[in-house]
Order: C-alpha cells, then sequence, then structure tokens
C-alpha cells in the first residue's frame, strides 16, 4: 500500500501567531466522510472532522514556524519550514506527498504541488482541517492571555478591529513584526504625541 501524504498550511496571512501545517496519511480501510477545504466547513464541522482524522488517519503531525522565525526567514520560507517539520514529524513515512498550492518544499521526499488540492484531494483535505483547528485553537488561548486584540474573532488577519487594536495598543510579543501594519504600529508608538 503506498502511503500518500497530504500537506497544507494555515496563517500565512495574519499578523500574529505561528504559520501552522499539517500532513495527514489517510487509512483508506477507515474513510472519513466530509472532508473539504477547511474554509467551507463551519467550525462545528471542522472540530468533528479533526477529532476523526486525529483517530482514523494512518499518520498526522503538525509543523510550524514562530512569528520570530517568519521575521528571520519570510513568510514563504517559514511555510516551507513548517511543512518540512510536519512531514518529518509522521510516524509513518510518506511514499508521495501532496502539497496544497503551486510548490513543494525543497526536500527528500516525492512529492507534487496541486493548486486548490484542499477541496479536491481528501489527505489535503484533512491536512488543512487540522491546521486550521490547532491554529484556530491557538488563537482562542492568545484571545485569553491579550483580550483587547480580539484574536479569537479575527485569529489574527489584519481586519478593522485588529488594525484598529494593533495601534491603539501596540503588538504583543506574539506579533510579525516584519508585517507592514505591525512596523506601522511599533513606528506610531516610537513617536508619542503627534
Amino acid at each position: 500500500m503506498l502511503h500518500i501524504a497530504g500537506v497544507d498550511e494555515v496563517g500565512r496571512g495574519p499578523l500574529v501567531g505561528d504559520v501552522v501545517t499539517a500532513a495527514v496519511i489517510l487509512d483508506p480501510a477507515r474513510p472519513i466522510d466530509g472532508l473539504n477545504d477547511s474554509k467551507k466547513l463551519s467550525e462545528k464541522k471542522r472540530e468533528a472532522l479533526y477529532e476523526q482524522i486525529c483517530e482514523c488517519a494512518l499518520a498526522w503531525a503538525v509543523g510550524r514556524a514562530s512569528p520570530a522565525e517568519i521575521d528571520q526567514l519570510n513568510i514563504l520560507h517559514a511555510t516551507m519550514l513548517a511543512m518540512h517539520r510536519a512531514v518529518d514529524g509522521l510516524g509513518v513515512r510518506p511514499d508521495e506527498v501532496l502539497v496544497d498550492g503551486n510548490r513543494t518544499p525543497d526536500w527528500p521526499y516525492n512529492s507534487r504541488a496541486i493548486v486548490k488540492g484542499d477541496g479536491s484531494v481528501a489527505a489535503i483535505s484533512a491536512a488543512s482541517i487540522v491546521a486550521k483547528v490547532v491554529r484556530d485553537r491557538e488563537m482562542q488561548t492568545l484571545d485569553e492571555r491579550y483580550p483587547d486584540y480580539g484574536f479569537a474573532r479575527h485569529k489574527g488577519y489584519p481586519t478593522p478591529l485588529h488594525l484598529e487594536r494593533l495601534a491603539e495598543l501596540g503588538p504583543t510579543p506574539y506579533h510579525r513584526m516584519s508585517f507592514k501594519p505591525v512596523q506601522r504600529a511599533l513606528a506610531a508608538q516610537q513617536r508619542p504625541g503627534e
């Protein structure tokens, strides 16, 4: 039996938190109904599928890159690093890795990039769900630590609310300092009274 891993990422666009990737090898003997691009599923459905994936998959792993790594490497290279970490974390070595998007990391795995794969390839859909649930839960935790920013609502994306709070309160230690809106907030804080 060939072990096909699906890989997807969540969190390239937000201003705060890790970029999170997941790798999933599904078990053909334990199919999971309802897999789809995580963005097309309700939170309740994603949570239910997440539990099923964790229970039924042959292997799954999460990889991440921190805001400091994102700032150092840039978001694309940090995403590739996080994908490496996810696939390397699998308990089963994949025969092939299918990555959502238009590029794959430079790695020793036989792999293909599949545009919109998160909606058409079950293993990539599963990876997108795992990554999204993990990252959303982390944003919920961050929201409890920094309730004034609204992280549970916007998940760190640059919504009007987030930008407003960022301007008022400045960045947290979890913000990506290389991202322009965060740099603007930092610059504004360094020029009080203007």
